[in-house]
């Protein structure tokens, strides 16, 4: 898509000058190291290598018991405004900073989400990166990888079933079948399975009730499988989940249906970090896959410690605008995990800011200062909450695209510099590593300067005060309503011992408030909280605002029309 939106926007002089190729022809036409190559640049014993053919492989987490006392490399996490139709790249500027650091003789490792099927196959694509900076084999990553989605989804779903088995034999656990709170999870955009009843057709065939489906990567045992530090406490964290109440109001756990010890069965190799390459052959971790939007947004923490000790840089990325992965990066991930970042980057592109000063899709390649102007805001209250709230260092990366012309780029610049933040252009989409050295020099000095981390909120404060400090202090709104169950969910919440959980809110990635239409950086606005639900497995409350969905649908011309095979195996369309 990336790759795409830079083709279409290439003057008829470019045209003539380079010959382009889409993402998947870049990424098939790559000469790919052998798998255990790349492992012995990162000194991994080839006792620790499960090889998933020649060019991925599975790296087992019982290496880091092996590099306790090994020192950690230097976090380096990305991130971006809020995404546009007109793309930030967020993904390719984290694999051609990997690239780049990799290119100035640095040991740089690169820890990325695996990417869903549903937006594959939807709207957004896929999230190898584009251009010249992806990671490969790219339609293994995008489809289905070493089958981590599908663990996921089975132990998922046998929780689901064995639940609604328990009810079936007798109901020991005396289950309000209307107060079921675990859905079962498919990793597709999938509408017509957000809400179903189940069960019907007699007595043998279950107990009819309301029932839904989640997509994969909204499943709580998805975050579990991203938070948890080894397998033991992936067992914990599962026997934690509350899947019902029973008749008195009370949780009922997975632990309860003695589910935890099958799951972990399920999920012992999905545990282990998946280990692939660039097309510079730079190590990268791809591993684990939540939402940011739904969930949690942030790649494995087993393959973020794992990379920390193998290598002297990581750069990480966290999913949608920093509202939201970056916020849950820093407020989920690093507090139950003690990981600090040594430096924060921002994407931005010209063409995204001037989407959110008002242009149409169509006009973005024509400049409009005026516009741009008009959507700096929005970079700059993300710089602000990087900076100001959580205490990082940051640099601004502009994502350079061919029709950017210099006076708009000088605008970025100069507001960067007025506010004394690091700022560098990229060009890794069409030059690879080299075309990141100005943005990882950057870094590197970034992360020499001053840093007092904070947390956007108290743990201690109660779960609505939590909500209204992230809505206030990072979306920028006045004030939060709680509507329909919101306010009685939370006092469930806290009356069962879960008050002093992290918040992980469930937003729209288009806008810092929770309406897409809100561009830029809104003001006189309040964000409305439907519902919260806890989860309990992975830590955290999930807060639910707008009309934010858990199960997406397909567009009206989804990317699968366009992806077909051939008779050689060869696949087209992907990208």
């Amino acid at each position: 898509m990336y790759c795409q939106i830079h083709r279409q926007q290439k003057t008829a002089r470019e045209r003539k000058r380079v010959a382009f190729k889409s993402d998947l022809e870049i990424a098939q036409a790559a000469r790919l190291k052998p798998i255990l190559e790349i492992a012995e640049k990162l000194d991994i014993p080839e006792d620790y290598i499960e090889s998933y053919g020649k060019y991925k492989a599975k790296v087992d987490y019982n290496l880091l018991r092996t590099k306790v006392d090994a020192p950690n490399g230097k976090l380096i996490l990305v991130t971006a405004i809020n995404p546009t139709p007109a793309g930030e790249g967020k993904t390719t500027v984290s694999v051609g900073l990997g690239d780049a650091l990799h290119y100035l003789g640095h040991k740089t490792i690169i820890a990325l989400r695996e990417p869903s099927l549903g937006p594959v196959f939807g709207i957004k694509g896929g999230a190898a990166g584009g251009g010249y900076a992806q990671v490969v084999p790219m339609e293994d990553i995008n489809l289905h990888f070493t089958g981590d989605f599908h663990a996921i989804g089975a132990a998922n779903n046998l929780i689901a079933a064995m639940l609604d088995n328990h009810i079936q034999q007798g109901n020991e656990l005396d289950i309000d079948v209307r107060r079921i709170v675990w859905k079962r999870c498919l990793d597709m955009n999938d509408r017509q399975l957000r809400f179903i009843v189940s069960g019907l057709g007699g007595k043998v065939n279950g107990t009819p009730r309301e029932d839904g489906f989640d997509i994969t990567v909204a499943s709580e045992i998805m975050a579990i499988l991203c938070l948890a530090d080894d397998l033991e406490d992936l067992k914990r964290r599962v026997a934690r989940i509350i899947v019902a109440y029973n008749r008195k109001g009370e949780p009922v756990t997975a632990g309860q249906l003695k589910c935890q010890g099958a799951v972990a069965a399920l999920l012992k190799d999905a545990l282990k970090p998946n280990l692939v390459q660039t097309l510079e052959h730079t190590p990268a971790f791809i591993h684990g896959g939540p939402f940011a939007n739904i969930a949690h947004g942030c790649s494995s923490l087993i393959a973020t410690k794992m990379a920390l000790k193998l290598g002297d840089y990581v750069v990480t990325e966290a999913g949608f605008g920093a509202d939201l992965g970056a916020e849950k990066f820093l407020d989920i991930k690093c507090r139950l995990s003690g990981l600090r970042p040594d430096a924060v980057v921002i994407v931005a592109t010209v063409r995204a800011l001037k989407s959110h000063g008002g242009v149409a899709k169509a006009d973005l390649c024509q400049e409009n200062v005026a516009a741009l102007k008009k959507g700096l805001p929005n970079l700059l209250k993300h710089i602000e909450n990087i900076t100001v709230h959580f205490g990082l260092p940051a640099v601004v990366a502009i994502n350079r695209f061919p029709t950017d012309s210099q006076a708009e780029l000088d605008v970025i610049k100069e507001e960067c510099r007025r506010l004394g933040v690091r700022v560098a252009l990229s060009e890794v989409w069409e030059k690879g590593g080299k075309g990141g050295v100005a943005l990882a020099t950057e870094v590197i000095k970034c992360m020499e300067e001053p840093k007092k981390f904070n947390f956007a909120y108290d743990l201690n404060l109660g779960l609505k005060e939590k909500i209204t400090q992230l809505a206030t202090k990072i979306y920028g709104a006045d004030g939060v309503d709680f509507i329909g169950s919101s306010s009685a969910d939370i006092e469930q919440i806290e009356k069962i011992g879960y008050g002093d959980v992290p918040v992980c809110m469930a937003k729209t990635q288009y806008s810092l408030s929770d309406d897409p239409k809100k561009l830029g950086r809104p003001t006189g606005f309040k964000i409305s909280i439907r519902n919260v639900k806890i989860a309990a497995g992975a830590g955290f409350a999930v807060a639910l605002t707008g009309d934010i969905m858990t199960m997406p649908g397909l567009p009206k011309v989804p990317a699968a029309e366009n992806i077909d095979v051939d008779s050689t195996g060869k696949i087209s369309g992907l990208f």
